[in-house]
């Protein structure tokens, strides 16, 4: 493969797609500044039905974040202090913090080698009688297989909260990704790829006294204004970003499909390379590629983490990488407390020694890609 030498690449660029869009962002926003409804209002309720629509909910509630999702997940479930909630290690701090925030014990299981998401087979012996729910996250853009999920919640009636941060437009069997569980928790950052041009989230459900309840959460414990029911917090989905993220779903399913292609591509020149292992796409879900993740393999006796060393080198040659997620849950400082120690999780500590991203973005070019597949094999020297 030749490789024409470029301008440095980044891990994520989110300036190609706004000079796509930008016009249509630009007189969008301005009618919602013009409107003068800059909290809720129709740019809002448009969204969420739009939303709630591309999914197949029955409700769309926005929030401020995807953080915030989850916790009023939670908090819609009545979930809290001597509760447990199952979930997985290798992930963002936000999915064990607010099961954390609500009161409740997070209990981590660990993840399966191939797919990187909660090993279902381990499930079932973590569940206890103060097991409350089990929040299952579909890293990277990989959904996890929803239909052995729900049997096991149902068998031991459990609640299933879907963390979709990173796999909105993902299915399983030909359902999108949130709306199967009980409830689904999107976030909205901008790199996301569905992204806002700031902080953004939502919660849909298919049951609506489970989003009315959001709704309240969501606006200080109100179900009318100035007489709170119950202590909920200020997460409303500014009325700009609702806008904006509207715009960005009618392109969504053609910019997963761009980012499918380039993950195809890498993988087609990666799967056979020494010393990594290249992500897979498994035939009975829809992988959206948030990110393209693979493993660097490290040498019996090296003293350096290999992965580490490679990132150094993609750097030098102007390729930019991500690592997610170095230290997994169970280890963090914060919950030392729960009493994990090294080698109690033992694939998401390889994991976390082990994966690096790769750039992935719906704009890489073929050209910008020969690059970073050039530079990791040269790396990997």
């Amino acid at each position: 493969m030749w490789c024409k030498r470029v301008n440095s690449i980044p891990a994520f660029d989110l300036t190609q797609q706004y000079k796509l869009i930008h016009e249509e962002v630009g007189r969008r926003t301005l009618e919602v500044l013009a409107s003068g409804h800059y909290v809720n209002g129709s740019a809002v309720e448009s969204f969420e039905q739009q939303f709630a629509a591309y999914l197949g909910t029955a409700a769309c509630v926005g929030c401020n974040s995807g953080t915030d999702a989850l916790y009023l997940a939670l908090r819609s479930l009545n979930i809290g202090s001597g509760d447990e909630v199952i979930t997985t290690p290798f992930t963002f701090m936000a999915t064990g913090g607010m099961i954390s925030a609500v009161g409740a014990t997070p209990v981590f299981v660990d993840v399966d080698p191939q797919t990187y998401n909660l090993d279902l087979d381990q499930i079932e012996a973590a569940i206890t009688d103060r097991t409350k729910a089990v929040i299952p996250v579909h890293l990277f853009g990989q959904p996890v297989d929803m239909t052995r999920v729900m049997a096991i919640a149902q068998s031991h009636q459990l609640w299933v909260i879907e963390d979709c941060a990173q796999a909105v437009g993902a299915t399983w069997q030909g359902q999108k990704v949130g709306s199967m569980g009980h409830i689904g928790c999107f976030s909205f950052y901008p790199t996301k790829n569905l992204g806002a041009c700031g902080d953004g989230g939502a919660v849909v459900t298919q049951d609506g006294a489970i989003a009315d309840r959001i709704r309240v959460l969501r606006n200080h414990g109100q179900p009318q204004r100035y007489c709170s029911e119950v202590l909920g917090i200020n997460s409303r989905l500014d009325a700009v970003q609702a806008a904006i993220l509207s715009i960005k779903l009618g392109y969504l399913d053609a910019w997963n499909a761009q980012r499918q292609a380039i993950a195809h591509r890498y993988s087609e020149y990666l799967r056979h390379l020494p010393g990594i292992v290249a992500p897979q796409t498994l035939a009975d879900r829809e992988h959206v590629w948030h990110q393209y993740t693979i493993r660097v393999l490290s040498e019996a006796g090296e003293s350096q983490n290999r992965r580490d060393a490679v990132r150094q080198k993609l750097q030098e040659q102007g390729v930019g990488s991500m690592v997610y997620y170095p230290i997994p849950l169970h280890l963090q400082p914060v919950y030392a407390d729960l009493g994990y120690g090294s080698g109690h999780l033992p694939v998401a500590e390889q994991l976390g020694r082990e994966v690096l991203s790769l750039p992935m973005f719906p704009e890489l070019s073929q050209i910008q890609q020969d690059q970073v597949i050039y530079a990791l094999k040269d790396s990997l020297l």
